[in-house]
């Protein structure tokens, strides 16, 4: 049986919720020397663009505006931390 570890996610306002996640699955995702912390962040930030970029470039019907100045952020955010596009990153890009 495999153990699980619990990591706490704290938003803006105060309200935190936990993530619990398998033993070992940080680690097997991780790069060498890498903060178990910083893994779980970079794959949050990866998800949420991942996300929010289907939203706005491949749903169907009108996108409301705000969407895609949110998913244009994102995508910035996404650049800021990872020194590459999110186009880059996953070979896609439009």
């Amino acid at each position: 049986m495999v153990d699980t570890e619990t990591y706490t996610i704290e938003g803006p306002d105060g309200d935190s919720d936990e993530l619990e996640l398998p033993v070992g699955l940080v680690d097997a995702l991780a790069e060498q020397g890498e903060d178990p912390t910083t893994v779980v962040a970079e794959i949050a930030l990866l998800s949420f663009v991942q996300r929010s970029h289907a939203i706005v470039h491949h749903a169907e019907g009108e996108v409301p505006g705000d969407l895609e100045a949110i998913n244009e952020k994102a995508e910035d955010l996404f650049e800021e931390r990872f020194g590459m596009t999110f186009g880059e990153a996953t070979g896609h890009s439009h």
